[in-house]
């Protein structure tokens, strides 16, 4: 399995210094969970060949994001759901003779 399979290799230009060009590569994602660092091989992102900027996959960000979630694997409580306003009462108008 090559390094960069799986991912786009149309390049596209760095909005960061506008000289260089975003390519494609796998590199080793970090990130604070808590107190806890965590690292994460092989990871798609996009490297400016002149500044070094990177930009991470947003569907492999998501993925992440949710296994690293808290309450991953816990099951869902039910909530009941309340009304937010009293149940309207439905009232029939006075008949037109009545009015005055």
């Amino acid at each position: 399995m090559s390094e960069n399979e799986n991912l786009p290799t149309e390049p596209f230009p760095c909005n960061e210094c506008h000289a260089g060009i975003l390519q494609a590569r796998h590199v080793t994602y970090f990130t604070w969970l808590g107190n806890e660092l965590v690292t994460v091989p092989h990871f798609p992102a996009w490297i400016c060949d002149v500044c070094g900027k990177r930009e991470y996959d947003e569907k492999a960000i998501s993925w992440l994001n949710m296994i690293l979630d808290p309450n991953a694997g816990k099951p869902t409580t039910n909530r009941r759901r309340t009304r937010l306003f009293p149940a309207l009462k439905l009232v029939s108008p006075a008949p037109f003779w009545t009015l005055s």
